[in-house]
Order: structure tokens, then C-alpha cells, then sequence
């Protein structure tokens, strides 16, 4: 599961955001506003991966917190305790269950990843063609795909309701899709600095170097 989970959070970690809508907006226009409106972000999320025939490979939930630009926190509650938290330099991940503590550099984790495109100061069009998708359920879909054609995803799909972003659904190059679900969302709200700090427990193994 750790894996997975790993791969998937950094490919879309940041692409969260609350807006309202109306019918003048569109899912391209409120993917703007997020990068120019929104600094921090608090949300739940449920997390679900499917294999190419749409059969459930895993699932997780847990919580969400964003502080633009580089700096967020993903807390998996269930079904196994996992922490990863980016500093603005480091990603730590932390394995409860192993005892074991991963760091990386931050900007050679999220290089070409989905991950800059709200954490930082990319805009949506540097790196993704954007297209609105027609729907009759009310709420606003817009298509994301990579201009680089090396990049594991082939494509983001971002779904808006009068309360914000509820989905993420990414697909990948294998044909598995991982559908992010985000409730109880908080826009701008304001969040503790050390929220964001991370210091290993005591005992745990430490791989990579934590003085990036």
C-alpha cells in the first residue's frame, strides 16, 4: 500500500481548492482562481485506486492541509497510518506501522508532477493542455493533460461543486485511476507554522539525507 500511496499523493498532492459557482464559470476558470486566490487549504479526503478494468485496488482517508506556495501535509488515518509533509525543501514521509522515515528533496520529488502546478507559482496553461468537459450533473469538470509526453499521467480531471473542489481523478500510463474525495473543506484558513515541521520520533530509521 505504500507504494501506491506514495506515488499517487506526490503525482497530485496540491490540486485542491473551494470556490463558488456560476454560470458565466467554468472548471478552467476556477482552476485560475485557486492560483491566484488561494494560500492555504484544509480539507478530509478519501482515497481510492483502480486497476484498468475499474476493479478497487486500494483505499485510504484521512487529511489535508496546504500552505502556498511548497508547503503541505497529508495525514493518512485509515486503513494505515502514514504521515508525508513537505517543508518547502524536504518531503518526509513517515511510515507509522514500519518505523521508518523516507526524506527526499523536495523539488527533485515533485519535478514534472502535478504537485507544482498549485503548490508553487506555475500557471495551469505552462504545463497542461486544459479542456472543459460537458456534464449535466451540476457541477463544473475540466480535463487536464501533461504537454510532456514523458510524464506518468495521461490525464487530471478536476471536479467542482458550489462548495469547491470535490474530485480528483488521475490516470496513469498503466491505466490505473486514483480518484481523490474532499470534504469538510476550509479556504484560506489560517494554519499553525509547525504544522508544517517535521522532526523523526525517536528510534525510527531515517533513510536519505534530512539535511537537504
Amino acid at each position: 500500500m505504500t507504494k501506491l500511496i506514495t506515488r499517487y499523493l506526490i503525482a497530485g498532492l496540491t490540486l485542491v481548492g473551494s470556490f463558488s459557482l456560476t454560470a458565466a464559470e467554468s472548471g478552467i476558470d476556477k482552476l485560475n482562481d485557486f492560483v491566484q486566490t488561494v494560500e492555504t487549504f484544509q480539507a478530509d479526503f478519501t482515497q481510492t485506486v483502480f486497476d484498468p478494468n475499474g476493479e478497487v485496488m486500494e483505499q485510504a482517508q484521512g487529511t489535508f492541509a496546504l500552505d502556498r506556495p511548497g508547503r503541505f501535509r497529508w495525514d493518512y488515518q485509515d486503513p494505515y497510518p502514514q504521515h508525508i509533509v513537505a517543508d518547502g525543501q524536504r518531503i518526509w514521509f513517515y511510515d507509522v506501522d514500519l518505523e521508518q522515515v523516507t526524506v527526499n528533496s523536495q523539488l527533485e520529488a515533485l519535478a514534472d508532477t502535478p504537485a507544482t502546478l498549485l503548490s508553487g507559482e506555475t500557471r495551469p496553461e505552462d504545463k497542461y493542455l486544459l479542456t472543459d468537459i460537458p456534464s449535466d450533473d451540476g457541477m463544473l469538470w475540466v480535463e487536464l493533460v501533461p504537454k510532456n509526453e514523458e510524464s506518468s499521467f495521461q490525464t487530471i480531471v478536476l471536479v467542482f461543486d458550489e462548495t469547491g473542489l470535490r474530485q480528483m481523478i488521475m490516470k496513469d500510463s498503466f491505466d490505473q485511476q486514483t480518484r481523490l474525495v474532499f470534504n469538510n473543506i476550509i479556504e484560506n484558513p489560517k494554519l499553525a507554522d509547525d504544522l508544517f515541521v517535521f522532526t523523526p520520533p525517536e528510534g525510527v530509521d531515517v533513510v536519505g539525507e534530512s539535511g537537504l
